[in-house]
């Protein structure tokens, strides 16, 4: 007979909860045919920018080139120095989706009914701008703040493909205690109030995870979509 310990993850029980303050979990937020429609989007926009200076690339950093591919919507995260962008190169940024926008409304919303303070943001949340992280499985994400946006909004964080492993810390630094939160394709995960700053990352992949039918076959997604204005 199975014991608790031979049951993959996903069939265990993953109840929404209040990570920290200010951050919910929302297990299975998406279903399956909404994640293949925004990795649909998602792909669209990609292919529309490919051969221009907002093309899906992988940024380098003053650390060194990251894993993990970024596509811009809405506005477009620039580095050296880090900032937000209307246009590259004379290219305009693509506009966020209305279905995105509409998505990041009722995730807030969502996530707001365990956590008084995402819930403050529900009537004036602004969703502005999104990137969409591809990770293959063999990528990663160090510990980084999202301290380039002038808002103090809630950071809106969707999950599809393969399980990533999000690693949530501390405001202060990079260093332990960290919460490690496994995230299945369709998971919502929202951070704001104290934690709005707080550092986190993805250190692993888990692949060959990802369900059929939600659009990718391997590697994971990532949409965060945020309010960068005050």
């Amino acid at each position: 007979m199975p014991t608790l310990f031979d049951d993959p993850l996903h069939q265990l029980p993953r109840p929404p909860r209040r990570v920290a303050s200010g951050v919910v979990h929302l297990p299975n937020f998406l279903g399956i045919a909404e994640q293949k429609e925004l990795v649909s989007q998602a792909r669209e926009i990609a292919r529309s920018v490919a051969r221009t200076p907002l093309a899906m690339v992988r940024p380098t950093l003053k650390s060194g080139q990251m894993s993990v591919h970024i596509l811009s919507l809405g506005k477009h995260w620039a580095s050296n120095p880090y900032r937000y962008v209307d246009s590259v190169g004379g290219v305009s940024v693509p506009p966020l989706p209305s279905s995105f926008v509409e998505l990041a409304g009722k995730a807030l919303e969502a996530a707001g009914a365990l956590s008084n303070s995402l819930r403050a943001w529900v009537p004036a949340y602004r969703a502005e701008a999104a990137l969409v992280n591809y990770y293959a499985p063999d990528s990663s994400m160090g510990m980084h703040q999202d301290a380039n946006e002038e808002s103090e909004a809630p950071v809106i964080s969707l999950s599809i493909g393969d399980t990533g492993i999000f690693r949530l810390g501390g405001t202060e630094n990079r260093n332990k205690p960290w919460v490690d939160i496994p995230l299945l394709s369709g998971d919502l995960i929202v951070f704001g109030g104290a934690h709005r700053r707080a550092f986190h990352g993805v250190p692993a992949i888990e692949a060959n995870t990802a369900p059929v039918g939600c659009g990718l076959t391997e590697g994971r997604i990532n949409i965060t979509i945020r309010q960068v204005n005050l």
